[in-house]
């Protein structure tokens, strides 16, 4: 099956925030943008222009709701849609304690009837996708079967696109930090998945971490989404156009995609913003570069002083040597 967006950035709490996606944005033109979740009752009852304000140009974007309610959830979708957004997608995957005491998140996947009231209630509400991003399995329900049923009655109620952690999640003994890392990874099971259920859009999630293990995962599922690795080295995503989108334009470099961010930090700093609340998100731009270490302390020591601005991010890059247009590069190989 061919589908428009094969490569995505996992929603990630304090990661993927509006700064880290107009970032992203400046990197890959055509990659899936994830908000941090938003709970219903953030947007419902909280300022809505903190959750949900977005630059025009980080669109394809989604927002991720954290909830239970079918008729809330509606609510935000039809909101989600009038702001703006291209998709909304339920968090039926973290594990954490604050997630489990509002009866969302992970824990929903033991009650696969209600993720399918809340998917029929948004999908009714809007005209955008509205998508699901769940576990292997939680706890002691964490065989196939129970994946297949959860997906079988999720899907029955209009759902056609999964993103699918490849672990499964414990609800107890363990953070959501370390439900990241320890419960197996088992890719097999959600490769099956999508040879089981060819009529559904498949995405695989969890440790991939480079362009090369998404290709092979392609090979499987209509889709890939990656976490952590695209926060800890984002400028591998400057292949994706091109290698997973069928693009011709050469990528910016490293000091284009940095210099491209003035204009936007410029805008945060004259609405009383902060420059540390932007470069903590740019800090792994030159991941395994000469220099990449100088300018990393450069900027965390200095961003957050008072006065910090564009003169700190131009120092910054002068301790890391211009990197080749993607071009030349490719010309020398």
């Amino acid at each position: 099956m061919s589908f428009k967006h094969p490569i995505s950035i996992a929603p990630m709490m304090k990661r993927t925030d509006r700064h880290f996606r107009f970032f992203m944005r400046l990197i890959s033109r055509r990659t899936l943008l994830y908000t941090e979740m938003v709970t219903t009752g953030a947007i419902l009852h909280g300022e809505r222009e903190q959750h949900l304000r977005f630059d025009e140009l980080e669109h394809p974007i989604s927002l991720q709701l954290g909830g239970d309610d079918p008729v809330e959830l509606a609510q935000c979708a039809k909101i989600a849609q009038e702001w703006g957004y291209d998709e909304v997608n339920l968090n039926v995957g973290c594990p954490s304690d604050r997630v489990q005491n509002g009866n969302f998140g992970a824990c929903l996947m033991k009650t696969p009837e209600t993720v399918a009231r809340a998917v029929e209630a948004m999908r009714e509400a809007v005209d955008i996708e509205v998508t699901v991003k769940h576990r292997i399995g939680v706890d002691e329900l964490d065989d196939y079967a129970h994946m297949l049923r959860f997906v079988d009655t999720v899907a029955a109620a209009g759902c056609t696109r999964f993103s699918v952690h490849a672990r499964k999640a414990w609800l107890q003994g363990l953070s959501p930090k370390e439900n990241r890392n320890i419960p197996p990874l088992r890719y097999p099971e959600v490769w099956r998945l999508k040879e089981e259920r060819p009529e559904l859009i498949i995405e695989i999630n969890g440790g991939i971490l480079t362009m090369d293990q998404a290709a092979e995962h392609l090979e499987h599922v209509d889709a890939v989404m990656i976490g952590r690795a695209a926060y800890d080295n984002p400028y591998q995503f400057s292949e994706v156009d091109r290698r997973f989108y069928g693009e011709q334009t050469a990528p910016p470099t490293r000091h284009e995609v940095a210099r491209a961010m003035f204009p936007y930090i410029e805008q945060h700093l004259s609405e009383g913003g902060k420059l540390s609340h932007i470069s903590g998100h740019m800090l792994q731009l030159f991941a395994g570069q000469p220099g990449a270490r100088r300018y990393r302390r450069h900027l965390s020591e200095n961003a957050w002083r008072e006065g910090a601005g564009i003169h700190t991010l131009e120092h910054a890059l002068t301790l890391v040597p211009e990197d080749a247009p993607a071009i030349e590069k490719a010309a020398a190989l």
